[in-house]
């Protein structure tokens, strides 16, 4: 069934979230929600990249041969991120010092190169915008939902104003270990609310497990792929 417009933006908000759903990108998430201005910053920096990629690769999907696909969907994502960088080095340095080596990097993130094979490589330019809108947005909102908690507990700010006295902040937060655990109650509210719903947390959502490519460990993806490995086994012997 062809989903609509609406339901294409909105599947990468909530239903396939990157972050929270297909468990992609995560790194940079880990990396830069410490400040709002930070995650805000980088979420809009992704969303362009994401959306800018996804028409030029739509826009040229019947063009590009399949042998040679993934180098030239990185060169495209890499002249948006470059792009990116100027602007922000130019006009933001502040935040482009905050966001350091994870803007460049936003090149090899995998939300970017996933969205542009798994669906702007097949799909029509709108289509593949509304794509990578939702799927910017969804991360925007992870990102800045989990810096928010951050940035008020560890430093006692929201966007740098003082919200907690100081002397009642908790140090750990701001660090690495406090990113892992603001991701990991952010993952337990997820499943706490699709069990509430009746639903069942399912990193596999959205694949058919029929690519054969498949990356986030789709039981589906491996039985096919096992039976084609033993006949090579088999003529080879």
């Amino acid at each position: 069934m062809k989903k609509t417009k609406w339901q294409i933006f909105i599947n990468g908000v909530f239903k396939e979230n990157p972050v929270l759903i297909l468990l992609l990108g995560c790194c940079s998430v880990l990396a830069i929600s410490v400040t709002v201005k930070g995650a805000l910053g980088m979420g809009v920096a992704l969303t362009f990249v994401l959306v800018g990629s996804n028409i030029v690769i739509s826009l040229l999907r019947k063009v590009i041969p399949d042998k040679v696909r993934i180098p030239c969907f990185i060169v495209v994502i890499a002249t948006f991120v470059t792009l990116v960088e100027m602007v922000v080095e130019a006009f933001l340095p502040d935040l482009y010092d905050a966001l350091g080596i994870f803007l460049a990097l936003i090149v090899v993130n995998c939300i970017v190169l996933g969205r542009a094979e798994m669906f702007a490589s097949k799909n029509g330019v709108v289509d593949s915008l509304l794509d990578g809108l939702g799927m910017g947005c969804g991360y925007t909102l992870v990102i800045v939902g989990i810096a928010v908690v951050r940035e008020l507990l560890g430093y006692g700010t929201l966007f740098g104003v003082r919200i907690i006295p100081e002397g009642y902040q908790i140090g750990i937060i701001t660090q690495t270990p406090g990113g892992f655990m603001m991701f990991g109650f952010a993952m337990a509210l997820l499943i706490y609310c699709l069990g509430k719903k009746g639903k069942k947390f399912d990193p596999r959502i959205g694949c058919d497990g029929k690519c054969g490519n498949c990356a986030m460990g789709c039981e589906n993806a491996i039985t096919d792929i096992v039976p084609e490995a033993k006949k090579t086994e088999e003529a080879a012997k």
